[in-house]
């Protein structure tokens, strides 16, 4: 029968630690091991925020402009809207007076009021022998457009000599017609012509200079550019009564945006300047102006504002702060601006496969758009019925989506586009 081997121990080999110490070992093993998971955990969502910033980076790069998302067409399948849009429509159509059902119109056509001309397409004498009658049918119409025309206007002053009695002679002259510029090689048309091309039509004076020299008049685009200079005097009456009109009203609208100045004292080409707009007035005659300023501190739109109590909507900039303070002004967020954090925060998510649930943002997006649709329904009521329809019908959605964004404040990523959207 065999023995257990005698264990001889080494005298030099450390004893055994006691079992407190090994526990004490263990849990702060376990300790350093939590600590690294969290940290793990936080490095993880930290970089998931990254990768978010990034996707909204390049997007803004890289592009499109348009808020339309493709998929807003499914976003109403989502169990967590309670409202489709198809509900709120209904409820619309019942809320709406019944009216004559409008003939359809194409997406192509022409103004009914235009002038018209009209060309008789005849039969020849042999066609029409021995007819009983003849009469025309209109066929078809055209939308048809004279081309621009350059011309020279030579007035030509009637002068009246008259003998004193003197003996001396008198000369009396025809009126010319008042100019905006005085002596102005360019006629009251040509500069109603470059302003609009310019302003409305967002034409630079270079190719305008091109499109007047191929119909034979050679003006500069410093000659042009001194025009515009010299007519904001003569308009400085016409744009005084225009804010007089807006700042006698009860809401307006107010929002700057950056731009570029070559030539600003003080300031370098590439800084940024800014463009004021201010647009409000008599509901149907609203009037938008622009104010240049190269800084956008809180005493420009005190500048603007003065003398104006009521509603103002702006943007979330801080600038308007002092004079809705001072003013007494009730201020008004902008839908807009509001919406655009969610589209913002779809746009930067990670792409979604088909048949994954729709984000946050997305439902978000979903009921703010039942407030659009119900705006562009009640566009062309009068503003009695407008504000009774909005009481009845975007009423709820607001508190639907006040309700939501309470609900899912704490569901998403702190510091994330969706929870600053939230916000």
């Amino acid at each position: 029968m065999k023995t257990a081997p005698d264990i001889h121990l080494n005298p030099s080999s450390p004893a055994p630690l006691p079992a407190a110490d090994l526990r004490r070992i263990l849990e702060e093993k376990d300790r350093l091991l939590a600590q690294q998971q969290a940290l793990n955990a936080e490095l993880r969502k930290h970089i998931l925020l990254l990768e978010e910033q990034l996707r909204l980076a390049r997007l803004r790069k890289f592009g499109a402009r348009s808020e339309k998302l493709p998929f807003q067409g499914e976003l109403f399948d989502e169990a967590e809207l309670e409202v489709s849009l198809e509900e709120v429509e209904k409820e619309l159509a019942e809320a709406e007076p019944k009216k004559p059902r409008k003939r359809h119109t194409k997406a192509d056509g022409f103004d009914e009021n235009l002038p018209r001309i009209q060309v008789h397409l005849e039969l020849d004498a042999e066609e029409k022998a021995g007819a009983r009658k003849t009469f025309f049918s209109k066929v078809k119409e055209e939308l048809d457009i004279v081309p621009a025309q350059a011309r020279v206007i030579e007035y030509w002053q009637e002068k009246a000599v008259f003998d004193t009695e003197d003996g001396s002679q008198q000369v009396k002259a025809a009126p010319r017609p008042a100019h905006p510029l005085g002596k102005c090689l360019a006629s009251v048309q040509l500069l109603a012509w470059i302003l609009v091309a310019k302003y409305a039509d967002a034409l630079p004076l270079y190719r305008l200079e091109g499109i007047l020299k191929r119909h034979g008049g050679r003006i500069s685009r410093t000659t042009m550019a001194n025009w515009i200079i010299r007519l904001d005097d003569v308009f400085k009456p016409l744009i005084n009564l225009l804010r007089e009109q807006q700042l006698d009203g009860d809401y307006l609208q107010a929002d700057e945006t950056r731009l570029q100045v070559l030539k600003e004292t003080g300031k370098s080409a590439q800084s940024d300047k800014w463009m004021w707009v201010i647009r409000g007035g008599p509901p149907d005659r609203p009037a938008v102006l622009f104010e240049y300023d190269p800084s956008r501190s809180e005493e420009v739109p005190l500048r603007l504002l003065d003398g104006f109590k009521g509603t103002l909507q702006t943007d979330g900039y801080a600038g308007y702060n002092r004079v809705c303070r001072e003013n007494g002004l009730t201020r008004i967020g902008c839908w807009d601006h509001a919406r655009r954090k969610f589209v913002e925060a779809s746009k930067a998510a990670p792409v979604k496969k088909k048949g994954t649930k729709v984000s946050k943002a997305d439902v978000a997006i979903g009921k703010i758009r039942k407030l659009y649709a119900i705006e562009k329904r009640i566009e062309k009521l009068p503003q009695e019925e407008k504000t009774r329809q909005r009481q009845q019908l975007a009423q709820p959605v607001l508190d639907d989506l006040k309700a939501w964004l309470e609900k899912n404040s704490t569901r998403v990523p702190r510091d994330s586009l969706t929870y600053k959207a939230i916000q």
